[in-house]
């Protein structure tokens, strides 16, 4: 048959693709429930190192700093996560504003437009829609960003007041001492440890605004 031609579907096709459309919101529920589990993980490993550290006045702030690689570790996996969520997401939304959104607008399916193409290659020749830059900015921006800027205040707090108030900058930069390395070196690398990840969300969040703007400037849309 040539697609070409086609201007309807059987009812067996349109109850085969409302099955569809409920496999692909179970799947993405699925993985938004595994996105969510990953945060929770960085949050409760956060706080057992705010506990750690601020236990007591001569408790160590060191925690707060190792802490920041299993902070880092589950936003690499939940970016991971994400880019097979956003799969299952965006085939799920390409359905109701191709599919649903129209039927229930006019009747009218409008499979002039291809919109079924571009969902069957999806499926011929599956892929990521997002990149892994694109995910781990989207993440930051969600979540991450606020879990290390506590973490970042958390540091700097214990320095500034335990074990008692420090007077100075160079008192606080001397407890932030770990073995060898000098506490000014660790203030540095917290601080590009920071500013690393906001301009990674900095930037996705431009990337986002260009795509859409793509999106709606161009007919041929696609998916992600």
């Amino acid at each position: 048959m040539d697609d070409k031609k086609r201007s309807t579907l059987t009812p067996a096709e349109l109850g085969a693709v409302a099955h569809l459309y409920r496999g692909e919101v179970y799947r993405s529920t699925i993985w938004r429930t595994r996105l969510d589990t990953t945060t929770n993980w960085a949050v409760v490993t956060l706080g057992v190192a705010l506990s750690i550290s601020f236990a007591s006045p001569d408790a160590s702030p060191l925690p707060l700093v190792l802490v920041g690689v299993l902070i880092i570790l589950f936003l690499m996996l939940e970016a991971r996560r994400y880019r097979y969520f956003n799969v299952w997401r965006a085939r799920a939304r390409w359905l109701e504003t191709h599919f649903y959104a129209p039927m229930l607008y006019d009747g009218d399916l409008h499979l002039e437009e291809d919109w079924q193409k571009v969902l069957a290659d999806d499926y011929m020749k599956p892929t990521y829609h997002v990149s892994i830059m694109t995910a781990i900015g989207r993440r930051i921006r969600r979540n991450y960003l606020w879990i290390l800027v506590i973490q970042s205040l958390a540091f700097a707090g214990k320095l500034t007041v335990h074990p008692t108030a420090a007077t100075s900058f160079d008192e606080a930069a001397q407890r932030a001492d770990i073995g060898p390395i000098p506490g000014e070196a660790v203030m540095i690398v917290g601080l590009i440890y920071l500013v690393t990840w906001a301009g990674i969300a900095y930037w996705s969040w431009n990337e986002d605004i260009e795509r859409g703007k793509k999106r709606g400037a161009s007919k041929a849309e696609s998916m992600g």
